[in-house]
């Protein structure tokens, strides 16, 4: 790390079992069983936790962009993410959407903090290039 980067949060979670097991984070917040997507289990899976996760943050990112450009987000904020699972040539990948709501803005603003949220959010930098992601405004 260098002396510009900053820790700010280290998240600790246990996970055993895989897809049918149970994931336990360290300070006991987050306590789940898992299933595997579209299975008999009625746990959760790991692409609803990538995509609620997803969402809070891109929420964030939004919420500080909107400050920066002196813009105030309606109340009735929403995102519906998707993360889907998929398979080609034996392979395993993920595709995902993020289906932003800002009732009430105008369309132009809304993109610009989309946009901007999309470049900060960690999340996003994380999947960067690695999966294929629309961000849409609906």
């Amino acid at each position: 790390m260098s002396q510009s980067e900053k820790l700010l949060y280290t998240a600790k979670v246990r996970t055993t079992g895989g897809r049918d097991g149970a994931s336990r984070s360290s300070d006991g917040r987050l306590d789940i069983r898992l299933s595997t997507p579209g299975g008999p289990g009625s746990g959760t899976n790991p692409e609803q936790l990538l995509a609620a996760g997803w969402s809070a943050c891109f929420e964030g990112a939004m919420a500080i962009a909107a400050r920066k450009m002196n813009i105030i987000l309606p109340a009735g904020l929403a995102i519906d993410a998707e993360v889907d699972l998929n398979v080609a040539d034996g392979a395993f990948f993920l595709s995902a959407r993020l289906n932003v709501n800002l009732p009430g803005l105008d369309r132009d603003l809304a993109q610009a903090v989309m946009d901007a949220a999309h470049q900060t959010c960690p999340y996003s930098k994380a999947t960067r290039g690695d999966i294929k992601v629309a961000i849409n405004l609906v």
